[in-house]
C-alpha cells in the first residue's frame, strides 16, 4: 500500500520535521521515526507507516470499550493498527501496541476506510471503535474512517490514552461522538515512570473533549501500591467531577501483565472503596471494571436510585431505560441513546 503523508506536522530546517499529532511533539530527523514508531521522516516529509494496515478487527459489545452510556447493548466495529505513543509497563495489548520494540516490521492487513465502514454496516454495528492500541498514532486512517462513518450515520468512538494535541482534537471533533480516556493515575511521577509520558496533557485533553461536546467516559486501572492511594483517588474524583458530575468513571481491577507481573490483582475492597470515593465526590455514575457480576457494573438512576441497566461483564441482562430516561421518575440519564 502506498505511504500516506501525515497530517498535523511542520517542516523544519535541514530536512527535520515536527509532529503535532500527540503531545510528545516529536522532532524527527530524516530517516527516523517518532516515539510512536509508526511515523517516519523520509526526505523531509512525514509519513504514516500504518495507514490502511489493520492489525486487529473485531465486532465487540460497546460495553467492552468500556462505554456504558453509548447505545447500551449495541455492537461496535473495533479496529487498530500496531504502535503506541506510550510505553506502559502494564499494557494489556502489548503484543500489538509495543511491536516496534521487538521488530522493525510494520504488520497488518491492507484495507481502506470505505471497506471498514462497509463491513461495520453489513455486520449491524451501530458504531466504529478505534481501540486496542492508541488511535492517535493511526490518526490519518481513523480520521478518514470517521468522516465516512459519520456520513453513514454510524457513531465514532475513540478509546485513547488522551495524549492527542489540541490540534488533533479540533480536527477530529466534528466526526467523533464519544471517547473513553484512560486516566492512568493522578501524579506526574507515575506517568513518567510507568508510561513514558506526562499527566498534564491528558487532563487538558479531557477538558477539550468536554468543551467540544464529545461524550466522555474515563477509565482508571487500579494497580496496588502504585495509583490506588485514597488521597490520590479523591483528587482524581474531584477533577472528574469538575468536568461534569455526569461523567462516568470506570475503576478497573488490575491483573499481572506484560512487564508488571510482580504485583498481584487489585483487592476487591480497593475497587469498592474507590467507587465510593467517586460517589462521595459527586459523580453520578461510578463503575467497577474487570469484576464480572459485581453490583458496581449496574447503572442506577442518580435521582431516585432505581436500577436501570443490569450488566454482567460486557453483556446486558436487562435495560429498563425508556427513551434514555428512568421509567420511575423520568429523570434523563446522560449519554447517547439514539
Amino acid at each position: 500500500m502506498e505511504l500516506k503523508e501525515a497530517l498535523l506536522y511542520e517542516k523544519l530546517n535541514d530536512g527535520q520535521v515536527r509532529c503535532h499529532l500527540c503531545n510528545h511533539r516529536c522532532k524527527i530527523l530524516p530517516s527516523y521515526r517518532g516515539i510512536c514508531g509508526v511515523r517516519e521522516n523520509r526526505d523531509g516529509i512525514l509519513y504514516s507507516l500504518v495507514y490502511g494496515l489493520v492489525i486487529a478487527e473485531h465486532i465487540d459489545p460497546i460495553e467492552k470499550k468500556p462505554l456504558f452510556h453509548v447505545l447500551p447493548g449495541s455492537k461496535s466495529y473495533s479496529i487498530a493498527t500496531v504502535g503506541c505513543n506510550f510505553r506502559c509497563t502494564f499494557c494489556q495489548n502489548h503484543e500489538i501496541s509495543q511491536v516496534r520494540l521487538h521488530k522493525d516490521m510494520i504488520v497488518g492487513r491492507e484495507t481502506t476506510p470505505e471497506e471498514i465502514v462497509n463491513r461495520a454496516q453489513v455486520s449491524g454495528c451501530a458504531s466504529i471503535a478505534y481501540t486496542y492500541t492508541e488511535p492517535t498514532i493511526y490518526f490519518e486512517f481513523a480520521y478518514e474512517c470517521c468522516r465516512l462513518a459519520h456520513a453513514k450515520s454510524l457513531k465514532n468512538v475513540f478509546v485513547s490514552n488522551g495524549y492527542m494535541t489540541e490540534e488533533a482534537v479540533q480536527m477530529i471533533a466534528p466526526y467523533l461522538d464519544g471517547a473513553n480516556i484512560d486516566l492512568k493515575a493522578y501524579t506526574e511521577a507515575f506517568y513518567k515512570r510507568e508510561c513514558g509520558a506526562g499527566l498534564k496533557p491528558v487532563l487538558e485533553t479531557l477538558k477539550q473533549l468536554k468543551e467540544r461536546g464529545i461524550w466522555l467516559e474515563i477509565t482508571t486501572l487500579l494497580i496496588p501500591g502504585l495509583n490506588d492511594d485514597p488521597s490520590e483517588l479523591k483528587q482524581m474524583a474531584d477533577f472528574i467531577c469538575s468536568l461534569g458530575p455526569e461523567t462516568p468513571w470506570h475503576l478497573s481491577r488490575f491483573h499481572p501483565c506484560y512487564e508488571m507481573t510482580d504485583i498481584g490483582p487489585t483487592p476487591l475492597s480497593t475497587i469498592h472503596q474507590a467507587v465510593q470515593s467517586g460517589k462521595e465526590a459527586g459523580l453520578r455514575y461510578v463503575y467497577s471494571g474487570n469484576v464480572p457480576g459485581d453490583v458496581g457494573e449496574k447503572t442506577f438512576c442518580h435521582h431516585c436510585g432505581q436500577p436501570l441497566i443490569d450488566r454482567v461483564g460486557f453483556f446486558i441482562r436487562e435495560n429498563l431505560l425508556q427513551q434514555g430516561a428512568c421509567p420511575h421518575c423520568q429523570t434523563p440519564m446522560a449519554g447517547i441513546f439514539s
